[in-house]
């Protein structure tokens, strides 16, 4: 029964280690990341959503949300279930997408974005990012603060 249990523990470890090692690859917000480098990560993730584990896409947005913006949105959990909802789930896995700057500062940046999804519909949004500005870890970071609810402009075909 003994060894049974460390045979178990030993699974749940490597298990818990592959985890880890995999979510390892996702990227961190900082300081020199562009404000449409960061929109291109998030998108980029979201267009792979499970590459090279479930839902990393969206782990991958989430750790550029800015923090306003996470206590809005909810724990991670929540985050998910709101971008796998009808309102944002034609981001996942979508074909292709563009990144037009619309207007900034030193501080924010706004952008519209258009993605074609797997549908092959056209979806714009409004994406903003501000620097993060207090200390600590993201200090001069660039995180999202802003995604607006989808407008669709019609079928590619």
């Amino acid at each position: 029964m003994l060894k049974i249990l460390q045979i178990k523990f030993s699974l749940f470890t490597i298990l818990l280690i592959l985890s880890s090692i995999s979510k390892a690859d996702l990227i961190k917000p900082d300081k020199n990341i562009l404000p449409s480098e960061v929109i291109k990560i998030q998108l980029t993730g979201l267009q792979n959503n499970d590459l090279d584990f479930k839902d990393k896409g969206i782990e991958q947005t989430w750790n550029f949300a800015h923090p306003n913006n996470k206590r809005v949105t909810g724990p991670l959990d929540n985050f998910k279930r709101m971008i796998k909802s009808d309102a944002y789930q034609m981001m996942i896995n979508h074909l292709t997408h563009t990144i037009t700057k619309t207007g900034g500062s030193d501080k924010w940046a706004q952008f519209e974005v258009i993605i074609l999804d797997k549908n092959k519909i056209y979806h714009k949004f409004n994406w903003q990012v501000e620097k993060y500005l207090t200390e600590g870890p993201l200090k001069d970071c660039w995180l999202t603060t802003m995604v607006s609810s989808p407008i669709s402009l019609g079928s590619s075909i």
